[in-house]
């Protein structure tokens, strides 16, 4: 047990102090307007550069993850089925299934699942 809490906090003290020595010896880099700023023969752009950022489609995605980990979750129902008891297996199955169905009419019911507004 001694012999893991040293090898715990020695890699601690050589990460911590590698750590310290990338930020000491890192080079520094200030905001400057005109280093971030598109380049354009050396004129000022004519248009926006900068893509704007939709947010509609950023919840779009994560309404998909978040179902997506739910399906996930319902694959090990299926190798249960033959090792607990069926009433069992069958109340929990239905109450995941409800908890699924109830999540997607909220979505529905905010118009979240629509791609155009």
């Amino acid at each position: 047990m001694i012999i893991i809490f040293n090898i715990f906090l020695l890699t601690f003290i050589i990460s911590n102090i590698l750590m310290l020595l990338s930020s000491l010896l890192s080079k520094k880099s200030f905001y400057d307007r005109e280093k971030s700023s598109p380049f354009e023969c050396g004129f000022d752009p004519m248009s926006l550069t900068r893509i704007p950022f939709s947010l509609h489609f950023f919840l779009i995605t994560v309404i998909f993850l978040i179902f997506d980990v739910e399906i996930a979750l319902l694959f090990p129902i299926i190798p249960l089925f033959l090792s607990v008891n069926f009433i069992i297996w069958t109340k929990m199955t239905i109450l995941f299934l409800i908890i699924l169905i109830i999540g997607l009419y909220h979505e529905w019911n905010q118009n979240m699942l629509n791609w155009t507004k």
